[in-house]
């Protein structure tokens, strides 16, 4: 069998025919920096839909260490910064208007997710796709004062948005 590449959508199909490398190599981003998902997750085939497929790599998500929890939350970037991240990452911020941000608005980006990776010990996760600057914005101002345990909980969910978005991006049925 030949490797999966992500350039082009993959069928659902194909990859429940693949063996644990091809498969990690075809879905291995899905989860930000963290191949492990998909990895645990590939032991779950087949998946009759893209949506059973998402529900095994979020619960190979929350199944892990609290460590390796954190490591995932931490391999995201911090919403709006300049720095080098995924190309899902870069599209995904720059479709919310994150990559447009005014100086005053990058100047208070920047002072929340500083304040908020003080707090938790992670960047700010948010699934953008579908939100404004405003929104995240606002998500952001309204996540920083949240408990430690609420916002571990809301960070997971957002992973797992982000995953159900590049996944509908990257596999067909």
């Amino acid at each position: 069998m030949s490797p999966v590449t992500t350039s082009t959508p993959i069928a659902l199909n194909h990859l429940n025919t693949c063996d644990r490398s091809q498969f990690v190599a075809a879905l291995g981003s899905i989860f930000e920096h963290s191949p492990w998902v998909a990895e645990r997750a590939w032991e779950r085939r087949p998946f009759a839909s893209i949506d059973e497929l998402h529900r095994a790599m979020v619960t190979a998500m929350l199944a892990a260490t609290p460590d390796e929890k954190l490591s995932l939350l931490r391999a995201h970037p911090d919403l709006g910064t300049r720095l080098r991240m995924s190309d899902a990452s870069t599209s995904e911020q720059a479709g919310a208007g994150l990559d447009s941000l005014t100086g005053d608005e990058f100047s208070r980006l920047q002072r929340l997710n500083a304040e908020y990776r003080e707090k938790f010990g992670f960047p700010f996760v948010f699934a953008v796709r579908g939100s404004t600057k405003h929104d995240v914005l606002a998500a952001l101002a309204t996540r920083v004062t949240e408990a430690v345990e609420t916002e571990w909980a809301e960070a997971l969910r957002q992973v797992s948005r982000i995953a159900a978005f590049r996944l509908k991006e990257t596999v067909t049925s």
